[in-house]
């Protein structure tokens, strides 16, 4: 009765691994196989470090956004007053904002004053946006009150303005020092309406990790706002903070049903949505191009196995006539193409891991070899590449990188299965 063997078997394994370390001399392609191996490798890390990138960057994105901004504004719809004159001033500012705040899920709603003004100090201009809320309001605002950075402290806001740490390099501004705020609207005379001019003492600078806030804003007392912009007894808006920001889109409905129809609703995702739906689509199609990257780095392991296959034709006609079946040899071709995908994929998520892992000491060495301005925060927002790496994508890379390897490395080990013993040993 015939012994047949166990689907690999210990043997399999064993010839499939000598094949892979043969050297040119014994017949082997090591050199192929060292080619396909350092493809794999760089495939799995260009995509598993992409993959970091983008996890890190839209996270990053996402976070300032939530930290430094409402997750909902609620504006009040267009009055006409009595007098003719049209406008959007909230007047009951305090009970909307109690309103609101005892909506389930809100975890804030604070008055606001808004307007943009020109900042002046030591000889120089910037113009600024000014935000008018309370001490207290303002110690809710996660990237204000706990920021990367900051000089001063809220204790002291009642007394002064804080600004942003762009603000104040632009300005020549430190902790202690005075800035100027001119606003076109200001006092309306005989004469006509003269620019409203006021110093403050800059009693805190924060850099919130975003360019264009660090760079644009400015907060006042909401009192001292109030008075500065001719709004006294009116709010702009109601800034809403909320527990899960994320589900924004399940908060607009109670908001409206608690301020009534007279009023709009605009959240953080309406802001941003269209950046971050831009964001998405390039995130899919670099995932499909390094896919791409991926197939053509496992069509090395076809070629380095047809010529193995090819050198191996003599030892595959032995094997045959000493009783392998086409299983057998199939399997032993296979395990060797399957060897390199493996190993390359281990290599490629340890380099991709260490990547995402050490990427500021990284990048700083790419910007110092590169003389600086690799990274420009104008343009991307943020001041540093992240990086996150997340389950999800190292074990999409993995199993894109096996897979193709294990289904390419089928088609050679095929023909090496079905080569006639006869035909293999017949000039040898």
């Amino acid at each position: 009765m015939a012994h047949t063997t166990p689907p690999f078997a210990p043997f399999e394994f064993m010839i499939a691994w000598r094949y892979l370390r043969a050297k040119r001399a014994e017949g082997g392609v090591s050199v192929m196989t060292w080619i396909s191996l350092l493809g794999i490798t760089l495939a799995v890390f260009a995509l598993i470090a992409t993959l970091a990138v983008r996890s890190g960057f839209r996270e990053e994105f996402v976070d300032t956004i939530l930290g430094a901004n409402a997750h909902i504004t609620v504006y009040q719809d267009m009055r006409i007053s009595e007098t003719g004159a049209a406008s959007r001033k909230i007047t009951e500012y305090t009970e909307l904002a109690e309103q609101i705040a005892a909506v389930p899920g809100v975890t804030h709603a604070a008055p606001l004053v808004k307007g943009q003004v020109m900042a002046s100090a030591r000889g120089r201009n910037a113009g600024v946006e000014v935000f008018g809320i309370s001490a207290e309001d303002l110690q809710g605002i996660p990237r204000i009150a706990n920021p990367q950075e900051s000089q001063g402290s809220l204790d002291n806001f009642e007394g002064g303005i804080a600004i942003g740490s762009g603000v104040a390099r632009e300005l020549g501004l430190l902790v202690g020092d005075k800035v100027q705020l001119i606003s076109p609207n200001g006092v309306k005379t005989a004469f006509g309406t003269s620019p409203r001019v006021k110093a403050y003492d800059v009693v805190y600078i924060f850099t919130a990790g975003r360019y264009d806030v660090d760079r644009t804003r400015a907060y006042l007392p909401f009192a001292e706002a109030q008075a500065y912009f001719n709004s006294t007894g009116a709010a702009d808006e109601i800034e809403v903070m909320l527990e899960s920001p994320n589900n924004v889109d399940d908060m607009v409905l109670p908001i409206f049903q608690a301020v009534g129809d007279r009023a709009m609703v605009w959240t953080w995702k309406d802001a941003s949505g269209a950046f971050l739906r831009a964001l998405e689509v390039e995130d899919n199609v670099m995932f499909v191009i390094l896919s791409i990257l991926v197939l053509i780095a496992a069509m090395n392991i076809t070629s380095g196995l047809i010529m193995l296959v090819k050198n191996k034709g003599r030892d595959i006609g032995i094997l045959r006539t000493m009783g392998l079946t086409e299983g057998a040899v199939l399997r032993v071709f296979f395990l060797c193409g399957a060897f390199t995908g493996v190993l390359g994929t281990i290599a490629g998520v340890i380099l991709g891991c260490l990547f995402a892992i050490y990427i500021d000491p990284i990048f700083s060495l790419v910007n110092y070899v590169a003389g600086g301005g690799v990274w420009d925060p104008q343009i991307r927002g943020l001041y540093n590449l992240p990086a996150k790496l997340e389950l999800a994508d190292v074990l999409s890379a993995v199993f894109l990188s096996l897979g193709l390897s294990f289904v390419v490395t089928i088609f050679p080990a095929r023909r090496a299965a079905r080569m006639n013993p006869v035909e293999a040993l017949r000039y040898e």
